[in-house]
């Protein structure tokens, strides 16, 4: 038989045997272990390459699905075991396939539509075969030119397929094929021997491959396999081969030559494709894995910036790009062929257009060009050389050959070609434009003073061009416009000088696209311009710009707000930062560009000839545009003035000279625009009479010119809002100035001038008409400025002592008072919503009722006192009416830092200003308790009671508004406390409240709950609390659907929680004078007893009822501790109440409901306020000898009552199945609680009766206590349980532990039972210990709610050890010591370990026995060995952090903080650092950085505050442990656009603050940190140069390194300007100049103060 399969090899060569069966045979040959061929592998591989070759010399003719099993056939033979073990054993293969005819096949797949698509997925993973072995592969790594071939062409089948249109149904799930399943070849129907038939018999079930493939390889595969195969996988391998081929060149110039040519093209346009978001939806479709994409890009840089940009070619670039130097006598080489010019020849290759679509040409272009100047920056821009200046300009003659290429024409006049015309391209052109430029900014090439005096400008005039072409070509609709130009500012603000006008009209004063991303990136450009001339001393010249550009005409009438927040922000911090002197100088400046430009428009007079030749017309639109320009000027001039630094005694005398001749300026000025409102007014009525006069004769003049009055109109409104803002300013202004500086004269202070009089103009009208509401025709700005005057004044008067005194003094402020307040004005406020942005110079109609309302609230306690009761009780109507509206409408969003009626008044209602306002408070309880009369007196009355009767008759009284009366006439007291005890004896119900009803008074509870009950006075206080109290007792909801969720549950919680609220008045005492506290309780909780007989037992798991429990807990607590604490008849008022939770009719009625299974909603009221009222008082024990007397013989009275209810509930019932058992209804957290307040109560008599030694060694329930734990230990781990249960089981055992435990020491005393108790003590121990480890290894206990169970674990652990004998913590050490074992890790056990590390954190905390406390320490360094292992192994995964990692940390935090003087030896501590080391801070959601960063950090604290001494030698350990938060948080901190204002922005604001907190603590301990105070520094600011901080974590780390920077001595500064590279020095030189100028001389001169 081997000799017949021998001459296989002779029917492969022989012609006559068809190819179809050749195949066969070839396949049968391979898989056959009876074929004896010599050298088997080789012959079978060089026969199927021979046969391709001649296939693709056209020597032979194939049919299209033999071409694919051939290439299958070699696919599956590379691929197969066989030869990979023959690989392996150190034979040779030799592959004689000719490598171009695999890539022209490669390139015919590569078109559209090609037949031969389907072999593409085997020839790839045939390249994929030959690339993973060394042997195979260098069939192509020995050529060069070769490997580039394919390396195109596999770049063009990427390129083609990501631009595939998407099929219809992308969605359906595609069959995915591959290359490594078994074939079988289908019989052709040629004759063949038998021999021959046998061996086709057994190839067609007989696999080639190996077992493990997976996927059919059949000739029939559809088209679609191209993107199925594995393209990019193979593409990635050959990149990195190809990389390590190009390594290996000798001729740099060579492979330069090569890839431009060949590669550049295709790797440009794969990039693009890969990047853009426009083609996201075919990687996906692709199923293409970022992590893919990202290697192929990085491969594909590499190769370009090795290649493009070798060292070698320095000379090259240098000699193309640099001019000719004027001494050189030629360039060159000089021979016949021209120099090596490697730009051109890229960029020629760039610009080229057939190697992508034309839509793609320029994105792809424009890509490329930014990619290119990083690589060339790189490369020569940061290597270190001699000549850095003319390393500099090599980078920037470089950059001025690609802006041209991205079709900017700079410097020319010409129209752009048709490419750049649409916004598209404008668009592409301008992020390319300021890629290029943001990285010639962050390069640093441009040195301003070396262009200058070295080379002519030649980078200045470049830049001048770039500007030049920005403003030709203004794009201001395109935000990337506006980030072009701040770089160019921020290279050199005299690019842009000499277009400044330009520059300000288009970027700031006229910019038209309102859109937010324009806004944003316009503000920034104007921000930077605003601190750019701040730091050049120069701000005065940029405003005298700004004047002449709003002095300009205006194109329209609507121009963009001056001064938006970022803008005004930024003024204001520039400002503080330019001497005063030239602050003033600008005000000059906006002064007279007001006197110049703007009053010669207002005060034209024109002779009557003119007036009736153009008919006013002209004239008012002239004065129009003057005021609208008059208008940002002078908010420009309130906006500077407001944030001027203010004279103060220590001021110069030419400054306060230069103020005082600027302050008379202002108020001439002010003066005559005032002139020009009055005489335009005065001008106006005697022309409405003249008018009128000649009605009759022409009666049709009114309708010939509409327009006139309404521009004329317009133009007063304008000039009248700025020259009110102008007063207010200078107002302002001059009483800052005179207040603090005592050489400042005011120019108003003549004798004719006196706030009286100045008040009286304001409040007679002469400027703006009687009527002040805002209207179409008179602005509300206007009506806001006139307040905010007469407010000023007022305060002057009220600052004169002699102006007080005077009679008419007093109804003059009135007035003032009432015409701020304008109660009509507040009335209309109500009618909507309108928000505010907290400027004056927003005041529109819209938003002038919450400014209007805003001035109000936060004048208060000044006019407060001059308003009369009605004003009051207005205000107070208005405040809670507003509310109420928030709560109904505050659905809608506002902008940030926006003001509405609704929030302000939210704000005061919270604020305790309130409070500290008697008048107002009383009206707003008063206003309260009528709208609740209100809805009582409205409700439905089954049964009338005198209450209600009162309110009836109060009904007439309260209707004609006597806001005069006071609150006892609306609520008669008595009659409301019998009605009170009335309805909780007989359960009667006086008021039926609907749904809408109940909502009604929800909210006013709700404004109840926010006031301060020590702002209300006794007698309201009184009033309100049992009116509430009245509607505990006597109303109920009557709508059905509230049964549902427990009865009146919502609205009975709700009441109880404001009751509870007002108990903590410090004038309650007068509500206990009219009921005692007992009968308070007893009310209540009769009442409510009687409302819950109506809720079903259902109710009683519903969310509503819960919450209602929670209130009666909370009432019943708050009023029993009041009192106790207050000593309020303790023994009568709580005895009393026990005698009314113990009584035979109560304990009865429980013990039927239960037995019975009707509803317990009673029962479990009942259960829970017998229980609450024992927490209180075992929580109050301690106090006195005489009070844990009483105390301790109520709860044992309450105990003893307990256990029956207690009993019968846990008591199986027998009734029907349909019944719910008492205790699944009423929840085990619950029965849990309640039999732990037993078990205390029990405990606390124990331990007070001391006299009772006989009767009290026992407790008196202990079986019962003794099988409620067997059960509590049964299920605490057995299955997943609810948190409050799990909490409640612990509290219960540790008291039940406690117990026990008591009891074993006083039967050790008597010597009885000792080894009994003893033994059963420690039964206990052990059951307790193993189910708490139970319950924290429990898979179903999430990692997340550990943290809630902590405070319930460490309560028993530490009772557990707080007498524990030695053996006994032996136990839980070894407990301790088998979670932390490593294998348990490794093996993916994390929950043993983290209970570990739980269990130690909480046992550190303990008080322990002595001998305990020395085992535990003992052990403490092989604890810190063991947790320190585990920390750097979970840091290995981020997913591990935050459930893992962080409590790891925080447990050794622990261990340190508590040894301290424990742990003594410094290698620990060092251990310690080298984990923290390795915790993940990069990539985290804010959450859980948050999380890391702050247990880094107080691990370190617990370092540097516990363990001093150790950081003596471990300093520079924990300065790099510090170095990676910092460096952390400044890269998270930075700037993100619109994401700074998030709210995870908190996270990073609070990180910064723990930096600047742990810099503190650095400075303090300065004797450790001194040498390496420079280091820190220098760490500090090579962070900083990388990003821009957001200003509020910009703020904390900049104080924290200026307690480092006071370290720093003079040679560290010295040291740290010579050593920090050239960018990294100007952020040091600007930081130490902020030092210097700010902290420096702030701590100087603290410390001449200091001894």
């Amino acid at each position: 038989m081997a000799a017949i399969y021998s001459g296989i090899h002779l029917k492969l060569k022989s012609p006559q045997t068809p190819w179809d069966n050749k195949l066969k045979l070839a396949r049968f040959a391979w898989i056959s272990s009876q074929c004896l061929l010599p050298n088997k592998e080789q012959v079978l591989l060089d026969w199927c390459t021979h046969a391709l070759s001649l296939y693709y010399s056209k020597k032979v003719e194939f049919s299209q699905d033999f071409l694919e099993g051939l290439w299958c056939y070699l696919d599956d033979v590379l691929h197969s075991r066989k030869l990979q073990s023959f690989l392996k054993q150190g034979k040779t293969i030799t592959l004689k396939l000719n490598m171009a005819q695999l890539l022209d096949q490669l390139q015919k797949c590569a078109h559209v539509g090609s037949k031969s698509s389907g072999c593409v997925s085997y020839i790839l993973s045939v390249c994929q075969c030959i690339f993973s072995s060394p042997v195979l592969s260098s069939v192509f790594t020995s050529k060069y030119e070769l490997m580039v071939d394919l390396l195109a062409k596999l770049c063009s089948l990427a390129c083609r397929e990501l631009q595939q249109p998407l099929p219809m149904e992308y969605l359906k799930k595609e069959s995915v094929t591959s290359h490594d399943e078994p074939m079988t070849e289908c019989l052709q129907s040629e004759p063949a021997t038998n021999m021959e038939t046998s061996q086709m018999d057994m190839l067609n079930v007989s696999p080639l491959d190996q077992p493990e493939s997976d996927v059919d390889k059949s000739s029939s595969k559809p088209k679609e396999n191209l993107r199925s195969a594995n393209l990019y996988e193979v593409l990635l391998q050959v990149l990195s081969s190809y990389l390590s081929v190009q390594r290996q060149q000798a001729n740099p110039s060579r492979v330069s030559s090569m890839v431009t040519n060949h590669l550049l093209q295709p790797f440009v346009l794969l990039r693009h494709l890969l990047t853009s978001g426009e083609f996201a939806a075919c990687l996906a479709h692709l199923r293409l894995r970022q992590q893919l994409c990202r290697d192929i890009r990085m491969k594909m840089d590499s190769i370009l910036q090795l290649a493009l940009f070798p060292s070698e070619h320095l000379n090259s670039y240098k000699e193309e790009l640099l001019p000719p130097k004027e001494d050189s006598g030629k360039r060159g080489s000089g021979g016949t062929k021209g120099p090596f010019k490697p730009v051109n020849a890229v960029l020629s290759k760039l610009s080229d257009r057939g190697y992508c679509e034309p839509s793609l040409h320029y994105p792809v272009k424009s890509s490329a060009l930014c990619l290119l100047f990083k690589f060339f920056l790189e490369k020569y821009g940061k290597a270190k050389v001699e000549d850095e200046e003319e390393q500099r300009m090599l980078c920037f003659y470089f950059l001025s050959r690609l802006v041209p290429t991205l079709d900017l024409h700079l410097g020319e006049q010409k129209s752009p070609p048709a490419s750049m015309s649409s916004p598209e391209n404008w668009n592409l052109a301008l992020l390319a434009l300021e890629s290029l430029l943001s990285q010639a900014l962050s390069a640093g090439i441009y040195n301003v003073a070396a262009d200058r005096i070295r080379h002519k400008d030649v980078q200045l005039n470049f830049y001048r061009a770039v500007g030049q072409m920005l403003f030709n070509e203004a794009q201001p609709s395109t935000p990337s416009w506006y980030r072009c130009l701040k770089v160019l500012l921020s290279l050199n603000h005299l690019i842009l000088e000499p277009d400044l006008d330009q520059l300000l009209s288009s970027a700031w004063i006229n910019a038209e696209c309102m859109e937010a991303r324009v806004q944003r990136a316009r503000q920034l450009m104007v921000c930077s311009l605003l601190q750019t001339y701040t730091k050049l001393r120069q701000l005065p010249r940029l405003f005298s710009e700004l004047m002449s550009v709003i002095c300009q005409p205006a194109l329209d009438d609507l121009r963009p707000p001056l001064l938006p927040e970022s803008i005004s922000t930024s003024l204001r911090t520039c400002l503080l930062d330019t001497p005063p002197s030239q602050v003033l100088e600008i005000c000059s400046s906006v002064m007279e560009a007001i006197r110049k430009y703007i009053l010669p428009d207002l005060v034209k007079e024109k002779t009557e000839g003119e007036r009736m030749e153009t008919d006013g017309e002209h004239e008012d639109q002239e004065r129009k545009d003057a005021s609208l320009k008059l208008l940002p000027l002078s908010q420009l001039l309130h906006a500077i003035l407001f944030n001027l630094k203010t004279l103060d005694n220590a001021s110069p005398v030419p400054l306060v000279r230069q103020s005082q001749d600027l302050m008379k300026g202002f108020q001439s000025l002010i003066k005559e625009l005032l002139h020009v409102v009055s005489t335009e007014k005065k001008n106006r009525n005697t022309s409405s009479v003249q008018k009128a006069s000649k009605k009759g004769r022409k009666s049709l003049n009114v309708k010939e010119k509409p327009s006139e009055s309404k521009t004329g109109a317009l133009w007063e409104q304008k000039t009248l809002e700025a020259a009110l803002l102008l007063r207010y300013t200078w107002v302002e202004v001059d009483t800052l100035f005179h207040m603090h500086c005592y050489k400042y004269t005011s120019p108003d202070e003549a004798p004719s001038s006196s706030p009286i009089s100045d008040i009286e103009s304001l409040l007679s009208g002469d400027i703006l008409h009687a009527c002040h509401r805002p209207s179409p025709s008179y602005s509300p700005m206007s009506c806001m400025l006139l307040k905010l005057l007469t407010l000023q004044q007022m305060k002057k008067i009220l600052l004169d002592d002699a102006l007080i005194g005077e009679s008419s003094t007093a109804a003059l402020l009135k007035r003032s008072a009432q015409f701020i307040l304008a109660t009509p004005e507040l009335e209309v406020s109500l009618d909507g919503e309108q928000a505010w942005d907290g400027q004056i110079s927003s005041v529109t109609t819209s938003s002038y009722f919450a400014a209007h309302w805003y001035l109000v609230t936060t004048n208060l306690p000044l006019i407060l006192c001059h308003l009369s009761s009605e004003d009051v009780h207005c205000i107070a109507d208005v405040l809670i009416s507003s509310f109420l509206n928030r709560r109904t409408d505050g659905s809608e969003e506002l902008p940030p830092g926006s003001l509405t009626i609704s929030l302000i008044s939210s704000q005061l209602l919270q604020s305790p200003m309130l409070a500290e306002l008697p008048s107002l408070f009383s009206a707003t309880v008063w206003s309260l308790t009528q709208r609740i009369i209100c809805v009582l007196r409205t409700a439905h009355t089954p049964k009338v009671c005198s209450t209600l009767l009162t309110f009836q008759e109060r009904e007439a009284v309260s209707s004609q508004r006597d806001a005069s009366q006071p609150l006892p006439t609306l609520v008669k007291k008595e009659t409301v406390v019998e009605d009170i005890l009335t309805s909780s004896k007989t359960g009667e119900t006086f008021v039926l409240l609907t749904e809408t009803e109940s909502r009604e008074l929800v909210g006013l509870l709700q404004i109840l709950t926010i006031l301060h009950p020590d702002g209300m006075s006794s007698e309201d206080l009184s009033c309100v609390f049992l009116l509430l109290f009245f509607m505990l007792t006597s109303s109920s909801c009557k709508t059905e659907r509230m049964t549902e969720s427990g009865g009146d549950a919502l609205f009975l919680g709700k009441l109880l929680g404001v009751l509870a609220h007002l108990l903590e008045s410090k004038n309650f005492q007068s509500v206990l004078k009219l009921m005692h506290g007992s009968t308070l309780l007893q009310a209540a909780l009769s009442s409510l007893l009687w409302h819950s007989r109506s809720a079903r037992a259902q109710a009683t798991c519903s969310t509503d009822w819960l919450d209602f429990i929670k209130a009666v807990q909370v009432f019943i607590q708050t009023l029993v501790s009041l009192i106790i604490i207050r000593n309020s008849s303790v023994r009568l008022n709580l005895d009393q109440f026990a005698s009314y939770l113990t009584s035979e009719e109560v304990t009865s009625r429980q013990n039927a409901e239960s037995r019975s299974g009707a509803s317990l909603s009673s029962v479990h009221l009942l259960l829970a306020s017998v229980t609450f009222f024992s927490q209180v008082m075992i929580s109050n024990l301690g106090r006195s000898k005489a009070l844990d007397q009483i105390l301790t013989q109520i709860l044992a009275k309450i105990a003893a009552s307990l256990v029956p209810a207690v009993e019968s509930v846990l008591k199986p019932q027998t009734l029907s199945e349909g019944v719910n058992q008492p205790a699944s209804i009423l929840g085990q957290a619950f029965l849990v609680d309640v039999v732990t307040v037993m078990l205390q109560s029990e405990l606390s008599s124990l331990s007070v009766e001391d006299e009772n030694k006989h009767n009290g060694t026992r407790l008196t329930h202990m079986s019962l206590y003794q099988g409620f734990c067997q059960q509590v230990l049964k299920e605490i781990s057995s299955a997943p349980r609810p948190m409050d249960f799990l909490v409640s089981s612990l509290r219960f055992l540790s008291s039940f532990y406690q117990a026990v435990q008591m009891v074993e020491e006083k039967d050790t005393e008597e010597e009885g039972e000792m080894k009994k108790g003893r033994n059963e003590l420690d039964d206990l121990y052990i059951q307790i210990l193993q189910n708490l480890h139970r319950l924290l290894t429990a898979p179903w206990l999430p990692s997340t709610d550990l943290s809630e169970l902590e405070p319930a674990v460490q309560e028993l652990l530490r009772h557990l050890v707080a007498k524990s004998t030695t053996s006994r913590f032996n136990l839980l050490l070894m407990t301790i010591r088998e979670g932390l074992d490593i294998s348990k890790l490794r093996a993916g056990n994390c929950r043993e370990a983290l209970s570990a590390v739980i269990t130690i954190k909480l046992l550190s905390c303990c008080q322990l026995p002595e001998t305990c406390s020395r085992a535990l320490w003992l052990i403490a360094p092989q604890i810190i060995s063991a947790v320190v292992f585990l920390v750097r192994l979970s840091s290995q995964d981020v997913s591990l952090t935050l459930p893992f990692t962080i409590p790891m940390i925080t447990s050794m935090t622990s261990l340190l903080r508590q040894g301290e003087g424990q742990i003594t030896s410094p290698h620990h501590v060092t251990l310690i650092l080298g984990a923290l080391q390795s915790v993940p801070l990069d990539h985290m959601t804010p959450a859980v950085y948050h999380s890391a960063f702050l247990a880094v950090h107080e691990a370190l604290f617990a370092i540097i505050q516990c363990h001093p001494q150790a950081m003596l030698n471990a300093a520079s350990s924990f300065l790099n442990v510090f170095y990676r938060l910092v460096a952390s948080i400044v890269q998270e901190g930075r700037q993100r656009g619109d994401g700074d204002a998030g709210p995870d922005s908190d996270v990073y604001f609070q990180c910064s603050r723990l930096v600047e907190r742990m810099y503190s603590h650095i400075a303090a301990t300065a004797e450790s940190f001194t040498a390496l105070s420079a280091f820190m520094v220098a760490q500090y600011v090579t962070e900083l140069q990388k990003v821009t901080l957001r200003p509020d974590v910009k703020l904390h780390l900049t104080e924290g390194i200026y307690l480092i920077l006071d370290l720093c001595k003079e040679q560290d500064i010295k040291f740290l300007r010579a050593g920090l590279p050239m960018g990294v020095r100007e952020v040091f030189n600007e930081l130490y100049g902020s030092y210097t100028h700010y902290h420096k001389a702030q701590r100087q001169g603290e410390e001449k103060y200091t001894v």
